[in-house]
């Protein structure tokens, strides 16, 4: 069992989250995240006065699933979510060592 964690644009999470249900991805959880990479944030304008916005948002998806869908998940995620700037996102992939279903007990493979 893999635990898939993508950070990507907001704009693009509608697009990704129809992609991944394409193929037959039922369940995610979406947390609104800021933060920053290369891109360092950037300065903007309000009423005038400049200020920098360090922190950027983001939104950021984790998917539990069997380790051979993982590929094929990570493709289809580096599509919906490209736009080919700078902070398009990452992927991170990890081992997931134990799943528990909390209403049936179900555990590991069967619980995802």
């Amino acid at each position: 069992m893999k635990l898939i964690t993508t950070i990507i644009k907001p704009f693009k999470l509608e697009e990704v989250r129809e992609a991944l249900s394409d193929i037959g991805i039922q369940g995610m959880t979406i947390t609104e995240v800021k933060g920053f990479g290369r891109q360092k944030g950037h300065s903007e304008l309000y009423r005038g006065a400049e200020y920098s916005v360090n922190f950027l948002p983001k939104v950021k998806l984790d998917i539990a699933t069997h380790d051979e869908r993982v590929e094929e998940i990570i493709h289809v995620i580096k599509q919906a979510a490209f736009t080919g700037k700078m902070g398009d996102g990452k992927i991170f992939v990890f081992e997931l060592q134990h799943a528990v279903r909390i209403r049936t007990g179900e555990v590991n493979d069967a619980a995802l």
